[in-house]
């Protein structure tokens, strides 16, 4: 009787575990922590006094992870595998995760639109940016992780909010998007894996504000950081890059090292590796 009952508590612990995306630790589910490479969780963050840990669910699969910032309601970083494209188009539907709302909800992503058509009475955006927030703002919905670094349904997670900041126009649709484009090419080139880290840095006062209140920070940089595997476990091709969150539209290509010593310049504690023997 006692090792049905241990087992019956391993098990709904288990299904507790993952059966949301807002987790304590990354490691709480597998294919959430199978996105860091090696398993190494950057200390990226660690100064940052509001944040949480998603792994984005959508189709009822895990996709990526996220260390995500509810007071300036942009990511920290974000964490994924690339995946060759299946084709596919863009999604049409903005998610938010409801699980930010109350975590008493599924942790499955939800169009932020129904989601609030079915609760009037609640405000979705206590802890994360909406759809609206970015209305008329002047500033584009910058995915942090590429949709086109993913397969269908990978591809349609990334159209989380959670997962997008207010990039410029002008750097999203030209320097950046060449960059993710060329690192498209350069991913298809690696033998087996890629590991991928993207984020942002907050601004110190830049906010997208509606109604007096600041709802969204306008990152100052973002960054990106990539480390590609061979199929004996070591690293084949390393590296990243910089670009100021502006209409000077340069992303800066640069090692791991470099990446190190740049992020360390916007932290108070220190950064460390951002990948395991890479």
């Amino acid at each position: 009787m006692q090792k049905t009952l241990a087992l019956c508590v391993l098990v709904t612990t288990y299904l507790c575990l993952v059966a949301g995306d807002v987790v304590t630790n990354f490691y709480d589910i597998p294919e959430c922590y199978e996105s860091f490479h090696k398993g190494w969780i950057p200390d990226l963050g660690k100064d940052r006094a509001e944040v949480v840990k998603l792994c984005h669910r959508f189709n009822n699969q895990y996709h990526f992870a996220t260390l995500y910032d509810t007071y300036h309601r942009i990511a920290v970083y974000s964490a994924y595998i690339f995946e060759p494209s299946n084709g596919g188009g863009r999604e049409k539907r903005w998610f938010i995760e409801p699980q930010l709302v109350d975590p008493s909800w599924s942790g499955e992503m939800k169009d932020g639109y129904w989601l609030g058509q079915d609760n009037p009475d609640i405000y979705l955006g206590e802890k994360q940016a909406l759809n609206e927030d970015y209305t008329h703002s002047g500033f584009d919905r910058g995915h942090l992780n590429p949709n086109g670094h993913h397969a269908v349904p990978g591809r349609n997670a990334t159209f989380t909010l959670t997962n997008v900041i207010p990039q410029n126009p002008k750097l999203n649709q030209n320097a950046w998007r060449i960059y993710e484009t060329k690192l498209t090419e350069k991913f298809l080139n690696c033998p087996y894996q890629a590991h991928v880290l993207v984020g942002a840095i907050p601004s110190e006062n830049n906010w997208i504000v509606k109604n007096n209140v600041n709802r969204v920070n306008i990152p100052e940089y973002i960054w990106n950081a990539y480390c590609c595997m061979g199929h004996n476990g070591w690293a084949e091709f390393s590296g990243g890059a910089t670009a100021l969150n502006t209409e000077q539209n340069i992303v800066v290509e640069r090692t791991l090292e470099e990446m190190v010593e740049f992020l360390q310049q916007h932290s108070n504690t220190p950064v460390g590796e951002l990948f395991r023997v890479c």
